[in-house]
């Protein structure tokens, strides 16, 4: 329980079970202790690719990210080494409130590509909850270098995390069709 406590911090934070809907890690969020069980919210983490597109692509809009053609952020997931996303579940509803997912080599690189938090639950500490799975999940897989690439406006969240621009100060380099 611990382990979590670091990540939720704030009083609401009890608990850290198994599901089986999810096979992950669960936090619960429980309001006041007056609420019943069908009140109380849990944040779910999770590594199954089955996400509904349309659910997905509302979280972006959300954030007001550009729209992206589902075919292709299909196959995005599909061929991406891991896949996570982050829930709001209420009961029996779920809602998907968070998602990441990383690209690799399967040996020692890996690069974390739309990292995401619906604007409701940003400020909360989830998003670094999210990384923070996503970056366990990749060391258990024994990947030892993870890059990724920052908006400015969010730089200063991946420092928080012990990200950095290459230490040896190599600049990365784009190619685009023309």
């Amino acid at each position: 329980m611990g382990f979590w406590k670091t990540w939720f911090n704030t009083p609401e934070s009890v608990a850290t079970t198994k599901t089986t809907s999810f096979d992950e890690h669960t936090a619960s969020a429980a309001g006041d202790s007056s609420s019943n069980s069908m009140n109380e919210a849990r944040i779910v983490f999770s590594t199954e690719r089955d996400i509904d597109l349309y659910e997905l692509e509302e979280l972006c809009d959300a954030v007001g990210w550009s729209r992206r053609p589902l075919r292709k952020v299909k196959k995005a997931i599909e061929h991406s080494f891991l896949v996570a996303s982050m829930w709001q579940v209420r009961g029996n509803q779920k809602r998907l409130i968070g998602f990441a997912r990383a690209t690799s080599d399967h040996a020692f690189n890996a690069t974390i590509w739309d990292v995401v938090v619906h604007p409701d639950f940003q400020g909360k500490g989830l998003g670094k909850a999210l990384m923070k799975y996503v970056l366990k999940k990749l060391r258990s897989e024994e990947i030892s270098n993870v890059t990724l690439f920052a908006d400015p406006h969010v730089v200063d969240f991946y420092r928080s995390m012990g990200f950095m621009s290459d230490p040896e100060g190599i600049k990365g380099m784009f190619w685009y069709p023309h």
